[in-house]
């Protein structure tokens, strides 16, 4: 079972077929899917499933906070079940293609307090951008 199917079944969430499937779709590492793929990729594992349903279970995954909802500069809202290890994103500014990254230190300490501004700081979200090897290799 994966991760995201283990979380969920731990909270009780309801399991339907519709919502096993696309929980299934986003599992895996590295997984940053748009709403119309996560369709596509649902719909080859349960045809009758509605774009409807797979968009209104997004929306719950994303309330629960099981899965992220990522956005990229212009491009589609991307789906991150990556949810509870934080990370990073590193993004090609070509293909748009995402990977997690984890790097090491805390980008929160390296924000000195001068330039907090006095704002009690919770989150740090860090975005890396530049060419993928593929997009790299035909420029």
């Amino acid at each position: 079972m994966s991760d995201l199917l283990e979380r969920l079944r731990g909270r009780g969430w309801r399991m339907t077929a519709q919502r096993r499937v696309v929980a299934e779709v986003l599992d895996g590492d590295h997984v940053h899917l748009t709403a119309d793929e996560v369709h596509t990729r649902a719909v080859a594992k349960l045809p009758e499933i509605s774009r409807a349903t797979v968009y209104n279970t997004l929306g719950e995954l994303v309330s629960l906070g099981e899965v992220l909802e990522v956005a990229t500069d212009k491009r589609a809202k991307r789906y991150d079940p990556n949810a509870h290890r934080p990370h990073h994103h590193l993004v090609c500014a070509r293909c748009g293609a995402i990977r997690d990254v984890h790097p090491s230190g805390n980008p929160l300490a390296d924000l000195p307090d001068s330039e907090r501004f006095g704002f009690t700081v919770s989150d740090v979200e860090v975005t890396y951008r530049g060419l993928c090897p593929d997009c790299a290799a035909a420029a």
